[in-house]
């Protein structure tokens, strides 16, 4: 056998020293977070999947088809004119992105901190406290964005997303996801001691806030003294700015700006609380 014949050495990997691996970690340690986080999702990726886009389509089914029936027969005037079923898809998609952030930034925020303390190890590298922070933010915000997508599909292909911007629902309703989880994972990370508070938030707000934010039936048809629930919640805020793009809701475009403010001026408070948390927390 000839040189040329000899076939070509296969050169290993070659490790990066220390100084660069660690310039690296502090340019990109985010992104590895939040790689590290996918790549643990994708262990029980059927059940996110079927919680995430299951239960919202199954009320898309229940209420939009079978009750809509009847109240597009008696009362489509009370929704704008549109179909109940394009009034309330909307509203689900938002309240599937809020709930499921509701269960990324509780629960897994106190594992990280206390039960098995995952967020230990990375910030024994190089990675900062921020950085762990912000890399859990963007796996869960992907993960709001593709339900969303698979769900306003969904939405689409029964007719209930008349324009053509309809597709931005998807966007704004990734967008509540942060704007309610955020403050939540803010709250999470000052808990050192598990004393059913995640249950009591699931119960007295995270569930009134799917009922009373204009989910099913117009906020201003509820009594003035439960309608303030709506006005600030995430839920309410982004299923309006939803329907302005998916069935084209007229509303006054002040009212579309306070939606829209509310919404990133609640993502930003809440991220701006629990970076300054996970620092104290975790140290510089």
């Amino acid at each position: 056998m000839t040189d040329a014949q000899l076939p070509t050495a296969v050169h290993p990997l070659r490790a990066h020293s220390p100084a660069i691996s660690a310039s690296r970690a502090r340019r990109w340690g985010s992104f590895f977070y939040a790689e590290q986080a996918l790549r643990v999702m994708r262990g029980y990726g059927w059940s996110v999947f079927l919680y995430s886009v299951g239960q919202p389509v199954a009320y898309l089914f229940a209420m939009g088809i079978g009750l809509a029936s009847l109240v597009d027969a008696n009362s489509a005037a009370v929704f704008g004119g549109v179909s109940y079923l394009a009034f309330i898809a909307p509203a689900l998609l938002v309240s599937s992105a809020v709930m499921t952030a509701s269960g990324d930034f509780s629960y897994p925020i106190m594992d990280g901190f206390k039960w098995r303390r995952v967020f230990y190890g990375p910030h024994a590298s190089p990675l900062v406290p921020q950085q762990i922070a912000a890399g859990h933010i963007m796996a869960s915000a992907l993960k709001f964005l593709v339900q969303s997508v698979v769900y306003f599909v969904i939405v689409a292909m029964f007719g209930a997303s008349p324009s053509p911007w309809g597709w931005v629902s998807a966007v704004v309703a990734t967008i509540a996801g942060l704007s309610f989880g955020l403050p939540l994972m803010a709250y999470a990370s000052t808990i050192t001691k598990d004393a059913g508070q995640f249950a009591l938030v699931q119960r007295f707000i995270v569930v009134p806030l799917f009922l009373f934010s204009g989910t099913f039936f117009p906020l201003d048809s509820l009594p003035i003294g439960v309608r303030w629930i709506g006005w600030i919640s995430p839920v309410w805020h982004g299923t309006e700015l939803g329907r302005v793009f998916t069935y084209g809701l007229e509303e006054s475009p002040v009212l579309t700006l306070i939606h829209v403010l509310f919404l990133v001026g609640a993502a930003a408070t809440g991220w701006t609380l629990t970076r300054r948390q996970f620092v104290r927390r975790m140290g510089a």
